[in-house]
């Protein structure tokens, strides 16, 4: 027997009938999608979503079937047009992947359509799930655009979780802009914006009047939706207001910025080069009998191309340059023999600590490995097409466990990130000891001067604010940056920019409300937005004269 809601039919309500019908409606969402991510970095326009959000609303308002219709049936048109804007949204967001697939063109351009269409193609259906339910549940008037952020907002989480999760540009971005809209993540987290971004930016929709519902109570609503978004302003304009930034004493740190070439940086026989690179701009302004210009020197992930721990010249060097009481934070390839004889070496995507003598302190192993590009999920089966990750490593990198956090000497102890593991809302830290600061260690040249590198520097700033945590961030080709626990950027070195970075190293705040109940707050959100959504569905609408 077919699954059936309870509840009558809402009224075939179609304000945009008059502009899109059959593929027509699917492309016009696509194209709002599409212009939804002018609100993602660089850009930041995030005004745009004030006109895209109300037409996604009205295409979901004329997503209807047939009366007395399954479920299933009912439910078909919104996971179509949730499904056609998300993938706007991700093409729109994510078309910049592409530029990888053209570092070694040869083994991989023809890959490309797979990243810039399936993926986005893939991500999207979280959001035509997220839709498709929400159509079972839609009414005129206030309360479907409520049901809608609660179900858009979970699908969101569910795509940043699932499949070993993928959460970047998550819609909650696109409200914070600017430091001064990125202070609410202190409380709720990004999930918890994300939420309130599909609301806000939906509001104007609920001014137009075209819905069969009760128009004074929607404007009541928008009235009550406007002011949670000047709260947002408020309350970011008073936590900076009071702010009272603090340096850590006696700490500076020096970020090295290469900009090797991806293409070069795995050439066989350039080990010597490289490394004389790093060694080089590591020594910029550093005399003789002079205090060294920096406490704590970080270079960038995967810094060589080879296993330190196997070239102990190289150790020596690095220790030559360091002066006495310095540390080297840097990233590196660690390799370790498995348990048995006959087990194959496993190797590791790591950061690794390294102090004055040319030793190796201390280490961490990257948690969260990017698929495709460190190592191939279903590996089997798609060797057998010809397929291998990106990484010129055979096997690719194998996962480390868990989150750590790093005693450093003269400095607090710090949280270890590698790449695009900052970018996971919730798992920043190692919750059982709470780091001092963060260390964010990529290498965004995979993707050049596009949008890739400043959506990761933002999604690197928005954690410092989750968190009430500073984060030092060393990149291959930028952007470096240090940027302090409000999301502030003290320093920065931009896009292609080959050189160092100096500056201070903020001092942490204390736990945030979000890093001491992560997800708890969002959840209780979702729940009272969706009994408040499901008790407007409910409420006797009055029709339009």
């Amino acid at each position: 027997m077919a699954l059936r809601a309870n509840i009558p039919a809402a009224p075939a309500v179609d304000p945009l009938r008059f502009l899109t019908s059959g593929w027509s409606r699917q492309l016009t969402a696509i194209a709002a999608g599409a212009l939804s991510a002018l609100a993602l970095p660089p850009l930041g326009w995030f005004p745009v979503l004030w006109l895209t959000l109300p037409v996604f609303v009205l295409l979901m308002d004329g997503a209807t079937s047939r009366a007395g219709a399954s479920w299933r049936a009912r439910a078909w048109p919104g996971f179509v047009t949730g499904w056609s804007f998300g993938f706007g949204y991700f093409v729109g967001g994510l078309w910049w992947i592409g530029a990888a697939f053209l570092v070694d063109a040869a083994a991989f351009a023809w890959l490309m359509p797979l990243a810039v269409l399936a993926l986005p193609a893939g991500l999207a259906l979280f959001w035509g799930v997220g839709a498709g339910v929400a159509r079972l549940f839609w009414r005129p008037g206030w309360s479907r655009i409520v049901i809608l952020a609660v179900l858009l907002s979970l699908a969101e989480y569910g795509r940043g979780h699932l499949f070993t999760g993928f959460p970047w540009n998550a819609f909650g971005y696109t409200l914070m802009p600017v430091p001064l809209m990125m202070q609410v993540a202190s409380l709720v987290g990004v999930w918890g914006v994300t939420l309130l971004a599909f609301l806000v930016f939906a509001a104007p929709v609920l001014l137009l009047g075209w819905a069969n519902g009760n128009r004074f109570a929607d404007r009541c609503a928008f009235a009550v939706l406007a002011a949670l978004f000047l709260a947002d302003l408020g309350f970011g304009a008073w936590r900076l207001a009071t702010a009272a930034p603090a340096m850590v004493p006696g700490v500076r740190l020096r970020l090295v910025q290469p900009v090797i070439a991806q293409d070069e940086k795995w050439a066989s026989g350039r080990d010597d080069e490289i490394l004389g690179r790093y060694l080089s701009l590591s020594a910029t302004g550093m005399q003789e009998g002079e205090p060294a210009p920096f406490t704590h020197l970080i270079w960038p992930e995967t810094a060589f191309p080879f296993l330190l721990a196997e070239k102990p010249n190289a150790l020596a060097t690095i220790g030559a340059l360091l002066p006495e009481g310095t540390t080297l934070i840097t990233g590196a390839a660690r390799a370790e023999a498995g348990p048995g004889e006959d087990d194959e070496v496993r190797v590791f995507n790591s950061l690794q600590m390294i102090d004055s003598s040319g030793a190796i302190r201390a280490s961490y192993d990257k948690v969260h490995l990017v698929p495709f590009g460190e190592y191939l999920p279903f590996e089997g089966l798609f060797r057998r097409i010809g397929l291998r990750q990106m990484v010129a490593l055979p096997g690719g990198f194998d996962a480390g466990s868990r989150a750590v956090t790093l005693g450093v000497p003269g400095a607090p102890s710090f949280g270890s990130l590698i790449c695009y593991e900052i970018i996971f809302p919730g798992a920043a830290i190692d919750v059982e000891n709470r780091p001092g600061w963060l260390v964010n260690v990529t290498n965004d040249g995979w993707f050049g001067d596009t949008p890739g590198p400043w959506q990761h520097l933002h999604q690197a700033a928005v954690r410092a604010v989750e968190e009430g945590l500073p984060v030092a961030r060393a990149a291959n080709s930028g952007i470096s940056a240090i940027i302090d626990p409000y999301g502030n950027l003290i320093a920065t070195l931009g896009v292609g920019s080959f050189g160092v970075l100096d500056g201070p190293l903020p001092s942490a705040l204390s736990a945030t409300i979000y890093s001491n109940y992560r997800d708890h707050l969002y959840f209780a959100l979702i729940i009272l937005a969706w009994v408040v959504g499901s008790t407007g569905s409910f409420t006797r609408t009055k029709q339009p004269n």
